[in-house]
């Protein structure tokens, strides 16, 4: 079954404000995630990103693949790189996903992050 983890602390050490070597906010969230992690930038309410989690959890648990949510709410870098424009979903450190979830897609995209 994969695992749920909520805000920073499940990515690391790294804090809200810090960036990485590509410069992008999302990435201190991103960490460093397995070939299979997935990603889902939300916030609470999003009806989009309850549908969207709904729609890959039959495949994360097919594919062994770890589910992060990340809140955007939760840290300014975040809230205002995506503002309302949610879920984005990534698989490992590239985004597959926004707004919705084209389910053939992501799993072909989930196996194709395994080879």
């Amino acid at each position: 079954m994969p695992l749920n983890f909520t805000g920073a602390a499940a990515f690391g050490k790294m804090h809200p404000g810090a960036k990485t070597m590509s410069g992008r906010p999302e990435d201190y969230c991103l960490g460093t995630p397995g070939l299979r992690d997935v990603t889902l930038y939300t916030r609470p309410g999003c009806h989009l990103c309850e549908d969207a989690k709904a729609a890959i959890a039959p495949l994360l648990h097919e594919f062994g693949a770890v589910l992060r949510e990340v809140n955007i709410d939760e840290h300014p870098d975040l809230k205002e790189r995506f503002g309302s424009d949610i879920p984005v979903i990534f698989i490992g450190v590239h985004k597959v996903a926004k707004h919705r979830v084209d389910v053939a897609q992501f799993r072909r995209q989930l196996k194709e992050a395994g080879t």
